[in-house]
């Protein structure tokens, strides 16, 4: 009998909180093994020569079988394991829709929110030193970009992003805009169908979404004190 999977991560890393809600929400079993990444723990020689070549989170490690990036690891496990098919659906048409946008976001939602989240809370916090108002007009509006093209676009037919039902799809995007409260944006305003959308994951996904997100609603708290 296989074990479960072994399943890295840290919650303050965008996708390792995707990971975390679909894996509950899926029940598919795994063993919990955080990584502090905010202690370098994912940049020992251990880590890269036993867990994952990159050195990056979240990974699995099934049974020997090794896999990183979160995408990719999700479409393993929904191939592997019988889950509820709302969440990656079998349907060639439907599932492709998923698809879509899963690899929509990796030049959009992914790296559009987390340089501007590196740029407006993590650089300054190991460096001491804030950014330039250019550096912010850039990729505020890289920004601002993207979650229009949310609004507008990907929300402007269906409540969710592939269609009438909340998919992984949901899950990947509206984790990756959470870490914007972390930033001085309000990416809520004058967008009601994010808002609206946004919502409807969460509740769709609770209690396990808010859960994921407890240390991320912490540390926007004391962040925003500051500001």
């Amino acid at each position: 009998m296989s074990k479960p999977v072994k399943f890295y991560y840290d919650l303050l890393s965008q996708p390792s909180r995707a990971m975390v809600i679909f894996l509950k929400l899926a029940r598919i079993p795994y063993e919990d093994l955080p990584v502090a990444l905010r202690n370098g723990e994912h940049l020992s020689e251990d880590f890269k020569n036993q867990v994952n070549r990159f050195q990056r989170v979240p990974c699995i490690n099934d049974n020997g079988f090794k896999l990183s990036e979160s995408v990719a690891i999700v479409r393993y496990l929904a191939n592997k394991h019988k889950i509820p098919d709302t969440w990656y659906p079998q349907d060639a048409k439907k599932q492709a829709l998923v698809d879509e946008y899963l690899e929509w976001q990796h030049n959009n939602t992914r790296i559009t929110c987390a340089l501007y989240f590196q740029l407006m809370w993590l650089k300054p916090l190991l460096t001491g030193k804030k950014p330039t108002e250019k550096e912010v007009d850039t990729h505020l509006q890289r920004v601002v970009t993207t979650l229009d093209a949310i609004e507008n676009i990907w929300l402007e037919k269906t409540p969710f992003l592939a269609g009438n039902e909340v998919t992984v799809a949901d899950l990947w995007a509206a984790c990756e805009i959470e870490q914007l409260t972390l930033t001085p944006y309000d990416f809520r305003k004058g967008r009601p169908r994010l808002t609206a959308w946004l919502e409807k994951v969460r509740s769709s996904s609770n209690p396990h979404y808010d859960e994921a997100h407890k240390i991320l609603k912490k540390l926007a708290e004391k962040t925003s004190a500051k500001l």
